[in-house]
Parts: C-alpha cells; structure tokens; sequence
C-alpha cells in the first residue's frame, strides 16, 4: 500500500529568489521541515536575468571602452572589434546554465529542504495551496516572490514584442537600434553597455532626469558619459503610443515626436504582486502593491516575506539581509532588527553611482540642520590620474554631526562607498571621520576633502 506523502512542515518558503533559497536552505540545516515552491527558476531574477548576467554584459563593455581609451593615456590602439556572440556564450554557459536551475535545486534539497515546482498561494493561516494541492506550515510562511517587469499602459505597446530585461539577457544578437522606455538604473546599465557594442541606443525617460531617485550631479555624470558612448537621451518626455509593423518599432511621444527601432526594451521599473500570492487572506489590503512588514519582517503572526515585495529596496543586498532577519525570527535567535537608514545602492553605469542613505534633497525634507560637502573627483589626484570624471558628496545632520548619506560616481564607485556605508550605518562622528588617515592617492582619499568641505 502506497504512503500519503507528507504534506506538513514546519516551514513554507513561497518564492526562492536569493532571500527565499536562504531562508529556506538555512533553516532545513537548522533542522526545520522546509518546504520550497517556485514557478520559476530557483535563485530568481538576480542569477538568471538581473544581477550576473547584466554585470556579465558590463564588464565586457567597460573592456571594450578601456581599450579605446588607450589613446592619449598608453598610445595608439588599432580598431577595436565588438563580439557580442562572446558575450551571449557566457551568459549561457557559465551565468545561467542555458537558464537551467538544476544545480540551484541540488544546493537546496541537500541541504534538507523539500521542493516542490509550482504556483504556491496562502489559503489561510499556515495554509499554502500549490496547484490544487494544500500544505501545511506549523511555525509559519515566508514569502519572497519578488517582481516582475512593470509595463506602462501605453497605447498599443501591449501588442508589441517588446523586450524586457528578460529578452535582452538571453538575446544570441544585438539589434542594429533600441529604443529604452525607462532612464532608471536597469535602463542606463544596459543602454550604455550595449551601445558600447556598436547599437544605436536612444533612452526616453518620462521625469525630468535619468537615475532620478539619484543625486542631481549623479544624473548628470552618467548623462555625460551616455552622449559620449553615443547613446541619445530624450528626458522629460513620456511615450504616448507605440507601433510595429513587423520589423520596426515606432514610439510616439508625447511632444509629437516620433522615435523608430529594430527593437524596444521596457525599463520602466518592477511590480511586486502581494495579493497573487494570497498576502490579502492574511490582512494586506487587496490593491497593496508591497507587503508592509515590521522590524522582524513580519506581515503578521506566522507570515514573514523578505525581498522586493516589501518594498525596502528592489536589490539582492536586501532580500539577502532581510533573509537572515527571517531566520533568527523563525528560530527565536537573538540578532538586530532590520533597518534601512544606510541601505546602500549601485548603478553599474560607467562612472559607476554608489549611494548610501538619504541624498540631499530627501535629507533637507526631513531634518532641521543639513550641511552637504561635494569633491569633484578630478580635483583628487588619483582622480586627476586616470581622466576621471566623478564625484563624491556627503550629507550630513549638522545638529547630530554624523553623515545620513553620500553619493560616489567615479570609477569602482560602488566599491569607494564600503567606507561612506559604514559611517552613515555606525553613526560615526564626523569630527573621528575627519580625523582618519586616509590612503594617498586613492580615489577614497576624496572623502576626506568632502567632509572638509561640510557647509
């Protein structure tokens, strides 16, 4: 006689982005019943079609745009021969596994934990249906479903093959031209990387600036380095209607003016979905567009979620952070609540734009007493050095005399920012801060010149 499968545990995992295949993983080796369900591919977005794979695409762009600044630094280069097919082989063969999470699923099940392939919703407290089938958690639920690619209503795109960073990702070939709905991060990132592979680029952006949720001075250094890749900007203005007719692309915007492609990437942000997994049986409210949580990740008793649901930062650093929240929560461990003051953010554009905390204006809207310091990177002499065109500015709470937030554009600009991160999440004061040894000639040792110029 055949036996009933077991369909109690003590844990339910719905979604394995990096912060679900963490809790999940994590707590089976603590010895809790786990059990993991996804419709997609284990590991999330970020392995398969965010993180890697588009660092993947930049690296090989930022090599080719070395190369052509040999002349006037090391000599004269021949002409430089982008390949993307070199490019596209390794996304598929050393990121993605040609978008197969076959390992991902090994790591996870030998850690103890059960998986189960699926669309997992809540049915009530401590119940999951999945494809018909109801689960049982008896110490709670964590879900960590993340997002999609938001589509703007614009008229006719719906009927369009469009590209999201899905079809981008996994593209064997460039088009010959691409227009980009969206001057975001994801928008920029892929629109510098890939005119740098010979596309005729054009990023139309609806708000006043591209990197908008950025430092003003940001938004101008990678617009800069945008024209000077030959990628065309048109900011403030949106699309009003988009057209295909087989092979081109044409996007009406809203001044009149029309734009044809080969091709059309929507950039235009992500969307996270709380009540498609069921959070609205649990208390979110049915037209939520995040899971509002506590300190602990909570959305109520025995229901955590942890990644970009919550809305605290649509990056892997949270869904990571939050995961080890969920983790102690669960199992009752002492640890920090979560807290987001010095959440630190990268654009890998090039310049890269590294920030931590609150920029100037959301500090000015918030606080009595702002002081900000600015350094213009080529006025360091590392920056100097390498023809380097950045920045680093520092914001600071004049009445408590710590930082509350910085912005580094330059050259590893993501990298500078571990020391501006630490500062702004240690409450460090500014006058220790200012009182440090700082490496000579560093691009760092302008964080130094910065707070020398609070005021």
């Amino acid at each position: 006689m055949a036996t009933e499968p077991d369909h109690t545990f003590d844990v339910i995992v719905i979604g394995l982005g990096p912060g679900g295949e963490h809790v999940a993983g994590t707590l089976a080796e603590r010895g809790q019943r786990v059990l993991g369900i996804d419709n997609r591919l284990v590991g999330g977005e970020c392995p398969y079609w965010g993180c890697i794979p588009s660092k993947m695409m930049i690296r090989a762009a930022d090599a080719l745009a070395e190369a052509r600044r040999v002349d006037g630094l090391a000599g004269t280069v021949g002409a430089v021969t982008p390949d993307w097919s070199v490019v596209a082989t390794r996304i598929r063969d050393e990121a993605t596994d040609d978008w197969d999470d076959r390992v991902a699923v090994d790591r996870l099940t030998a850690k103890g934990a059960t998986f189960v392939r699926g669309t997992g919703t809540i049915a009530g407290p401590g119940r999951v249906d999945v494809d018909g089938t109801t689960y049982t958690a008896t110490r709670g639920i964590v879900v960590n479903t993340g997002t999609r690619a938001a589509v703007p209503p614009v008229d006719g795109l719906a009927a369009t093959p469009y590209w999201t960073n899905h079809e981008i990702i996994e593209a064997k070939q460039l088009p010959g031209s691409l227009v980009i709905l969206g001057g975001g991060a994801i928008g920029c990132e892929l629109g510098q990387a890939v005119a740098r592979f010979g596309v005729d680029v054009t990023i139309v952006e609806a708000g006043e600036r591209i990197v908008a949720h950025e430092e003003p001075e940001a938004s101008d250094a990678v617009r800069r380095a945008l024209e000077a890749d030959g990628v065309k900007l048109r900011e403030g203005v949106g699309a009003d209607k988009v057209t295909h007719d087989g092979s081109t692309f044409t996007v009406t915007l809203a001044d009149g003016s029309s734009l044809s492609s080969e091709q059309l990437l929507v950039a235009a942000g992500r969307h996270a979905d709380p009540a498609a997994v069921g959070l609205d049986r649990v208390g979110v409210a049915k037209d939520s567009r995040t899971a509002p949580v506590d300190e602990r990740c909570r959305v109520t008793d025995g229901v955590w979620a942890v990644g970009d649901i919550t809305g605290k930062g649509a990056f892997t650093h949270v869904s990571m952070y939050q995961a080890g929240v969920v983790i102690r929560d669960v199992l009752g461990d002492d640890g920090p609540p979560a807290e987001y003051a010095a959440l630190p953010r990268v654009t890998f554009s090039d310049p890269e734009v590294g920030a931590v905390g609150l920029t100037e204006a959301e500090a000015r809207d918030r606080l009595s007493d702002v002081k900000v310091g600015l350094t213009p990177l080529g006025e360091t002499t590392r920056g100097w050095i390498a023809k380097a065109d950045g920045l680093i500015k520092v914001v600071a709470d004049a009445d408590r005399g710590v930082l509350v937030g910085a912005t580094v554009v330059g050259p590893a600009g993501g990298e500078v920012l571990g020391a501006l991160a630490v500062a702004v999440h240690g409450e460090v004061p500014i006058d220790r801060l200012r009182s440090m040894i700082y490496a000579y000639p560093t691009l760092h040792r302008g964080i130094e010149d910065a707070l020398g110029r609070l005021g």
